[in-house]
């Protein structure tokens, strides 16, 4: 790829999250070209591709070795992650993976060894980093506005229960739902090196049943000193509710939910608002999009990860701490440098 040609981009998984992926890299970043897809379900591949008018490739072997691809996105489910980063790191290709690399943490840890010895551009996929109102929180800590941080709160609660199916494979709310949140209090609050985790089954007993809980509070202790509570909830009626908050020596930073649109109207009954948006692609439809122009920007001038390899290792290192505790009902350390 040369300094003036478009990066060229096949998608791995073009499901519900690959499928708004490919969509923003064909119609929405500039600088960047979807060349190819590729998904298990071939139907679904050749029906995304004809959309998108770009080629369906019979393998992730293939898309990833075509001299039409220079980077991969991976949005296939967890349990191909790692092989796929083997065959971008044999290939010399740049990566951005969804979350988590992997499903263990032996996985990912032979992830971290493969990308670093490598050398490939890689970048995790944690796209609340690139939600704009996230990251003025996480500014305000770093340029000292808030002063020290003391406190930071993050809320997220889904708007309707995850199916059985998809309770099975998902690793539990700490590695699928939470992740999400662990990487946030990194972001804004730096290290973690204690986790103290409660939590129970206060919705859905079938959740119970397949070996999880729909309800928990994890308290985060940082290298810093600083504390992060997280709350979250399988289901809270009213709409996807995300929010972070962070407390300083000299005042307070915080971003607060996305609603379909912000009129009220206002009557002899009352005022009204409208909903909370549903769910997590409408939600940070912006961040996704400035994730693959941050992206765009890293592979072509190189430097450091926006979301290194080990950024990716971090929040999966918390997350089974976080289930070790709710186990044992004591906070768990978390060595310095993985948390």
């Amino acid at each position: 790829m040369t300094n003036s040609a478009n990066l060229r981009v096949g998608i791995v998984g073009v499901g519900r999250i690959g499928r708004m992926h490919a969509d923003i890299v064909a119609r929405h970043v500039p600088g960047i070209e979807l060349t190819t897809v590729y998904d298990a379900d071939t139907t679904r591949a050749r029906l995304v591709a004809a959309d998108l008018h770009v080629d369906a490739a019979s393998s992730a072997a293939e898309l990833v070795a075509s001299d039409r691809v220079d980077a991969i996105g991976i949005c296939s489910s967890t349990s191909t992650h790692l092989e796929l980063i083997e065959l971008a790191v044999l290939h010399g290709k740049a990566v951005l993976c969804e979350k988590p690399l992997s499903s263990s943490l032996d996985g990912v840890e032979h992830a971290v060894d493969l990308v670093e010895k490598a050398g490939i551009p890689f970048m995790t996929g944690f796209n609340r980093r690139f939600d704009p109102g996230h990251q003025a929180v996480r500014e305000a800590v770093a340029d000292g506005s808030i002063g020290e941080v003391h406190l930071t709160r993050i809320t997220s609660r889904d708007p309707e229960l995850p199916t059985p199916e998809y309770l099975q494979g998902s690793g539990g709310l700490f590695m699928d739902m939470a992740i999400h949140d662990f990487d946030m209090a990194r972001y804004v609050a730096g290290p973690v090196v204690a986790v103290y985790a409660q939590g129970g089954v206060l919705i859905d007993p079938a959740i119970g049943e397949a070996g999880d809980i729909d309800t928990a509070v994890t308290v985060l202790t940082h290298e810093n000193g600083s504390v992060t509570v997280i709350d979250n909830s399988r289901l809270a009626t009213y709409g996807y509710d995300q929010r972070v908050e962070a407390f300083g020596s000299l005042g307070m930073a915080s971003s607060g939910n996305r609603r379909l649109h912000y009129a009220e109207v206002t009557d002899g009954a009352g005022s009204r608002r409208q909903p909370l948006m549903h769910f997590f692609i409408d939600r940070y439809a912006e961040a996704y999009q400035r994730e693959w122009v941050a992206f765009e920007r890293f592979v072509r001038d190189g430097g450091p990860s926006p979301v290194s390899v080990r950024d990716g290792r971090a929040p999966l290192v918390i997350a089974a701490a976080a289930a070790e505790s709710l186990r044992q009902r004591v906070p768990v350390e978390v060595p310095r440098g993985l948390g």
